[in-house]
């Protein structure tokens, strides 16, 4: 006779047993960014990696998504970096950088150079990519409008897939408002700030799945 212990094990075992199955199926992503994809200052369950692999398996479009993310990474960083994440074979590559750059003043020009060398080994053998942008912050209007013309032209330039600005939900909540959903330096979203982020990520990510299986 099984025991009462045994038999909420085995309960719980099969209760988690499809969330487990979702985790480990579909094609498999390496997301390279900076803190946002790391998942800096939350649980690990909050990230926008584990967050966003929850959205798409809701949706019936799960993936695998390996989590690049390093805080304080720049594109240059990420120039580096992309051929040690590409070490094991990868169906889709999702692109994430730049915010660190413009924090430290690099130019838009700057970035774009080393984007362009990220795409260029991210794209080899015709591999599906997303590249995110993110607003460039600040009241330099000329600075801006360089910094948003960048991601348009490198994913016309490679053939990816484009979400402009990663940030573009958080930007249009009133800045009054905008408080829960940040972390308090007022820079990294909060749990609730990368739910927002999720639904405006999970579509163009399912878009990359679907281009995965046309391959």
């Amino acid at each position: 006779m099984i025991g009462r212990r045994s038999l909420l094990a085995g309960l719980t075992a099969a209760a988690l047993a499809p969330r487990a199955v979702l985790a480990n199926t579909g094609p498999r992503i390496v997301m390279l960014g900076d803190s946002l994809t790391e998942g800096f200052g939350l649980p690990a369950s909050q990230g926008m990696v584990p967050v966003l692999q929850g959205w798409l398996a809701a949706r019936a479009t799960p993936a695998q998504i390996v989590n690049h993310g390093l805080s304080g990474d720049t594109t240059w960083g990420g120039r580096v970096r992309i051929r040690w994440a590409l070490r094991r074979p990868a169906d889709a590559v999702i692109v994430e950088l730049g915010g660190n750059d413009m924090l430290l003043g690099w130019s838009p020009e700057q970035a774009e150079e080393n984007l362009n060398n990220i795409l260029d080994v991210a794209t080899r053998n015709n591999r599906p990519v997303l590249l995110v942008g993110i607003h460039a912050p600040g009241r330099r209007q000329d600075w801006r409008r360089r910094w948003a013309e960048i991601w348009p032209r490198l994913a016309q330039r490679h053939g990816t897939l484009l979400l402009p600005d990663l940030y573009a939900p958080l930007a249009a909540i009133p800045r009054e408002n905008r408080a829960s959903y940040m972390q308090r330096d007022g820079v990294h979203p909060s749990a609730k700030g990368v739910g927002l982020l999720v639904q405006h990520l999970g579509p163009q990510v399912q878009e990359l799945i679907r281009r995965t299986r046309m391959r």
